[in-house]
């Protein structure tokens, strides 16, 4: 199979969960510019008409949007069944959709801790497994996690991101060994310091700022579009045997 055909994603309906802003919408724009119709979801996606929508839509795919909060397990079921019943069956999964708290470990409250919990790695765990059993089934398919540099690193006041983080490292490896030989490869990208909404409280400050970008071989805080290529190869035939893996997207931080 000749490089172009390894890479894409003709015929196949990709499902980016927090798709309306940043990487999430970055990632499912690549992957229709790679020829996959697109699924989206987010808490606050407009229904019809979004940003995203315009983008997948310009590149001659199908889009459908959904609404679904991930702190809401009841509603994320009901999200999970209404996709089953209304799309055609998802080859790629893209597990971005997250928030992040900040404040002091000493006092950084349950609600805090619980929200962050069930959004970034008790709903992954949910939509993984039951998007995850029918790739199985049909013996193939392709889930990618967003991880974090906290998936390796502490951080510094977001105890709950970290520690959700390093749990979604463990899960793509936990569901990577048990599907690889089933025709399913799990992965995970983890993004450096890019110009995000998460990353905001951080560029404006000029302190943290400075510190960041003084680490950074390249340079540069990273944006959106640069995720586009690391998603369509982890989504396509091209990273067949690639399972378990972390793929950071930093800039060169990791390998300072």
């Amino acid at each position: 199979m000749h490089i172009p055909e390894q890479f894409s994603l003709k015929g196949k309906t990709a499902l980016v969960t927090g798709c309306k802003r940043g990487i999430g919408k970055a990632m499912a724009i690549g992957l229709a510019e790679a020829g996959a119709d697109i699924i989206g979801v987010s808490a606050s996606l407009e229904l019809s008409g979004s940003a995203v929508e315009q983008a997948v839509r310009a590149t001659g795919r199908s889009f459908r949007g959904y609404q679904c909060n991930f702190s809401d397990r009841p509603g994320l079921y009901g999200f999970i069944e209404q996709v089953k019943r209304e799309c055609p069956p998802v080859d790629i999964l893209i597990n971005n959709a997250g928030t992040i708290l900040r404040k002091p470990a000493a006092e950084h409250p349950d609600e805090y801790w619980d929200e962050v919990m069930e959004v970034n790695i008790n709903s992954q765990f949910i939509i993984s497994r039951e998007f995850g059993r029918d790739m199985v089934v049909r013996g193939g398919g392709k889930i990618i996690f967003t991880a974090s540099l906290l998936t390796f690193q502490g951080g510094i006041t977001v105890p709950g991101y970290a520690a959700s983080k390093g749990a979604i490292g463990s899960l793509t490896k936990a569901l990577a060994n048990e599907w690889a030989g089933k025709g399913v490869q799990v992965n995970a990208i983890a993004p450096g310091y890019i110009s995000t909404d998460n990353t905001e409280a951080l560029r404006n400050d000029p302190e943290r700022s400075k510190s960041i970008l003084s680490r950074i071989p390249a340079g540069r805080w990273g944006e959106p579009d640069d995720f586009k290529g690391a998603a369509v190869f982890l989504a396509s035939r091209a990273s067949d045997y690639v399972s378990g893996t972390i793929l950071t997207v930093d800039g060169g931080w990791m390998g300072r």
